[in-house]
């Protein structure tokens, strides 16, 4: 199969196309290198394979360059990763934030409807579409916030209210990707993602937060630290999502779409793999042996005490499952993360 991956050259995109490579299938990648490791990571995608890596420098803001390139390639599916990530440079930067998610996402969608209509698209949403998740009740534990109505997490009818220019900008075109199969037949898959984390992440502040706070641990391992800053109280929880995982839902949805096409899936690493951030970094000072010092700022806005996503239609439509537990990924992330920091 004909496989094109729009921000192919970003954590997500990177570990996809390099798994879909080795299994055997045609690869196009579209990034424009925007971000903070992508020229790295595309680097590293040329060391492993070679001449079968197969890349164009375009941004999917460009909707004729978009255009002609589906209409030259044809792709049997195309995963959509391509995006602006965090939800602080939405609220710094509300078009540009707009421009790349919506817009983007739309002129993909508009040329698979103009030329390649029997293209598959898998759309990278997220959970911020959900908003605040205020009107859920959550309790406050030692080490985290739980949600007591919902102890195998969310499913994909909790009710939609976006939260910040990201989260509108995500819920935007995850909406369109679904109306594009159901007005046009477009065979079209979203994935509502919690928190993904692994190697070729290079997190930062703003984005990637477990990846994020691997580093500052490292840097309390490995070099002077200094005291960095929590939002909030430290007991907001995510499910953790590793990347071998993860990249196995693009594939089995593909695999699967004659019954996952229309759909909408909440993807996590489950209750089982949930963590607050303070539960993160005991786990990281047992595994290195330091001790993680923070001080709290102001919570984010628009953040959810609690988002962990049910998986259950998930494993029900393609047979996927999370099978890497929190420490052997964390585990392993912070191998990746030692070796570009150090």
């Amino acid at each position: 199969m004909r496989w094109l991956v729009t921000g192919g050259c970003g954590f997500v995109g990177s570990n996809l196309a390099d798994s879909l490579i080795n299994d055997g299938e045609e690869v196009v990648i579209l990034d424009n290198l925007s971000r903070n490791g992508s020229e790295r990571n595309l680097a590293w995608l040329k060391q492993c394979h070679g001449e079968r890596v197969c890349f164009y420098n375009i941004d999917t803001r460009n909707a004729e360059a978009i255009s002609a390139k589906i209409e030259e390639l044809k792709p049997d599916v195309i995963a959509q990763l391509a995006g602006q990530v965090a939800m602080t440079t939405s609220i710094n930067n509300p078009r540009l934030d707009f421009e790349v998610n919506a817009g983007g996402t739309f002129n993909i969608l508009d040329a698979i409807r103009l030329h390649s209509p029997n293209t598959i698209i898998l759309y990278s949403s997220s959970n911020k579409v959900y908003g605040s998740l205020e009107s859920i009740k959550a309790l406050e534990k030692d080490t985290r916030y739980i949600l007591p109505d919902y102890p195998d997490g969310l499913d994909e009818k909790t009710p939609l209210n976006a939260h910040s220019p990201y989260g509108c900008s995500k819920l935007a075109a995850d909406q369109y990707v679904q109306d594009f199969h159901r007005i046009y037949g477009i065979q079209s898959v979203v994935f509502r993602h919690s928190s993904m984390y692994g190697g070729h992440q290079f997190a930062t502040y703003d984005q990637g937060w477990v990846g994020w706070f691997c580093q500052k641990a490292l840097e309390a391992k490995y070099s002077t630290a200094q005291p960095f800053s929590i939002s909030g109280n430290g007991k907001q929880v995510r499910d953790v999502l590793f990347t071998d995982d993860l990249i196995e839902v693009y594939k089995l949805a593909a695999k699967n779409i004659a019954t996952t096409a229309g759909k909408v899936y909440n993807i996590g690493g489950g209750i089982g793999n949930s963590l607050s951030l303070l539960e993160l970094f005991s786990l990281l000072e047992d595994i290195l042996n330091v001790q993680m010092k923070y001080f709290e700022i102001d919570w984010r806005q628009g953040d959810q005490k609690v988002f962990v996503a049910n998986n259950s239609l998930a494993t029900r439509d393609f047979h996927w499952m999370p099978k890497t537990d929190k420490l052997t990924g964390i585990t392993k992330t912070l191998e990746w993360c030692k070796t570009y920091l150090y």
